[in-house]
């Protein structure tokens, strides 16, 4: 179960202002050249150039477009469904276009059932070729951290909503997680006590290569909640690109998954 391919993690160098794209299905990139459009959706070429949910009939032939013109790309919903952007910002038929910024930016295309189909954007700026955290500075790439098979399901599990770049992430419940990996791998023996222990494991072996966030209960400022501890490790394993939102893929199994609070249910 190797790392995923992802935008996130930066782009080959390229002209500021590149507009680069990626589904599950094919990538792309395109100069930032004045009246220039990029369509997206269910269609195939020349209709679309980046295809995007095509087995999936409630996906639009066109759903979206990226034009560049003043000096930025506007993506425009054209679709019958929602376009979701980070932090809970949606796209309608009717919203106005909105320019991307630089750096990455995924984009969830509303399908059947509970499905999303992931959008991959990266425009390249002036300061790089990927995207850098404010607490790493200056242009080097973030350090991604090592996983294990396991490591990196259980994770994707947990920090799923961190991932789809929900706004004010939280992770799921050992409980509710359990439930998901039972589902995804009946033989895996995924207990909340073994869920607990994996973390644990991870969290101690991360805090020993120094990672961004504190991952161990402090002395002298209290001891702080297993949540808060689980939190900082799925937003430094986000920021840092460790995980990044193709790993959603890890949960697909031919199955429509329900909100996470409930029993997970095929389609």
């Amino acid at each position: 179960m190797p790392p995923s391919a992802s935008l996130a993690r930066g782009v080959a160098p390229s002209p500021p202002g590149t507009l680069h794209a990626r589904t599950v299905d094919c990538d792309l990139s395109a100069p930032p050249r004045q009246g220039l459009t990029v369509r997206f959706g269910r269609g195939e070429k020349p209709d679309v150039d980046l295809g995007v949910g095509v087995d999936d009939l409630r996906v639009s032939r066109r759903h979206g477009e990226l034009t560049y013109r003043q000096g930025s790309w506007w993506l425009r919903n054209t679709g019958q469904q929602l376009v979701r952007l980070p932090r809970g910002r949606m796209m309608h038929l009717s919203s106005e276009p909105i320019p991307l910024a630089t750096g990455y930016t995924p984009l969830f295309v509303t399908g059947s059932g509970y499905r999303e189909h992931l959008v991959e954007l990266y425009v390249t700026g002036h300061d790089g070729p990927w995207p850098v955290s404010h607490r790493h500075g200056g242009d080097v790439r973030p350090v991604t951290w090592p996983l294990d098979d396991d490591e990196r399901l259980l994770l994707v599990v947990l920090g799923q909503r961190y991932l789809l770049y929900e706004e004010d992430p939280r992770p799921l419940t050992y409980a509710m997680a359990a439930r998901q990996l039972a589902y995804l791998r009946p033989d895996g023996n995924w207990t909340e006590h073994r869920i607990e222990h994996r973390i644990e494991a991870v969290c101690r072996r991360l805090h020993h290569a120094d990672f961004q966030y504190p991952l161990m209960p402090g002395t002298s400022h209290g001891r702080p909640s297993n949540n808060a501890l689980l939190h900082n490790l799925l937003r430094g394993l986000v920021e840092s690109t460790t995980l990044v939102p193709p790993d959603l893929d890890l949960m697909e199994d031919d199955t429509a998954w329900p909100d996470p609070d409930t029993e997970p249910r095929r389609g």
